[in-house]
């Protein structure tokens, strides 16, 4: 399924107008792209919704050991360096990038990319949208980025400046040195 675009061009939300828009309908899964048109996807299926909880777990206790920074989950939305507001659905930021934005900015889309995402390919999905969506995450700071294909059991792995990794559902992914120390079996939380 993909998405519903509005172009918006000639209503030219600002970024306070779109927040608000959000949050008076926070029941959809809104965001806006680069040229500020608005993308409205439908909601996941609840397998999905509790796969992913299961990956932030795994990642929010890698994380409360070593308290290097902040996790989200997929009601985050975030403002990239080329205008778009991306959520993905798990990600992490370094907590002294965190930690330099404006508690007024953490309040509502930060004007950060996140060091690490986590999207879930899931039936309501696009697979070709979610690989562009992985590629701006790359193209507007992140380090490292997961995406996940529960349908055909394989990870692609994205880094800036690399060819995509496929890894299966069986092998471990590692955080490298994003993540130090963070490693996780998809197929163990599945």
């Amino acid at each position: 399924m993909e998405s519903l675009t509005f172009q918006t061009h000639s209503a030219n939300l600002t970024e306070e107008q779109f927040f608000l828009l959000c949050s008076d309908n926070r029941d959809l899964r809104i965001e806006r792209d680069k040229d500020k048109n608005i993308l409205i996807m439908a909601p996941t299926g609840s397998s999905t919704g509790n796969f992913n909880s299961e990956i932030l777990r795994a990642l929010g206790n890698w994380n409360s050991k070593l308290k290097n920074g902040y996790t989200f989950d997929s009601s985050s939305g975030f403002t990239l360096p080329n205008s778009a507001v991306r959520s993905p659905d798990t990600s992490w930021i370094e907590k002294s990038r965190w930690e330099k934005i404006s508690k007024e900015d953490q309040e509502k889309f930060a004007h950060i990319c996140p060091d690490f995402v986590i999207e879930i390919f899931s039936k309501s999905d696009s697979l070709p949208q979610l690989n562009k969506k992985m590629e701006e995450w790359i193209e507007n700071g992140c380090q490292l980025g997961w995406l996940i294909n529960p349908y055909e059991k394989t990870t692609s792995i994205y880094f800036p400046n690399t060819e995509i990794e496929i890894v299966s559902f069986d092998k471990p992914l590692y955080g490298k040195n994003v993540l130090p120390g963070f490693e996780l079996v998809i197929a163990q939380v599945l």
